[in-house]
């Protein structure tokens, strides 16, 4: 008399909701490693491939393995770069990490 029957909710209804809801963090956080990590890597390895391809005759450059150089030749896969007076070396393009501004070497 008092109490009202109580239906239980279809399960159709339900799964979609909480199926969404519980897949939301784990969406948000591919989200926030692509933002925090992907995107920056893909921007710098951009600027490094940049860099490389404008590289010339004259530029002074540290190598991967921290040496300083001005570059005297370039070619599509290597570079010559003069560390001292009369003495070259010759590395890959890939190995210069680094392009400094015109005269730091003298500074140095």
């Amino acid at each position: 008399m008092f109490i009202s029957n109580a239906y239980a909710q279809t399960a159709a209804d339900s799964a979609l909701g909480s199926n969404l809801t519980s897949f939301l963090p784990i969406i948000l956080m591919f989200v926030v490693m692509y933002f925090l990590m992907i995107r920056p890597q893909q921007k710098r390895a951009k600027e490094q491939k940049a860099m490389m391809d404008a590289l010339a005759k004259g530029d002074e450059v540290v190598t991967a393995g921290g040496l300083l150089g001005k570059v005297s030749k370039v070619s599509d896969v290597y570079v010559t770069l003069e560390v001292a007076t009369g003495t070259d070396i010759v590395v890959q393009k890939s190995a210069i990490t680094t392009l400094l501004p015109k005269g730091t070497l003298k500074g140095l």
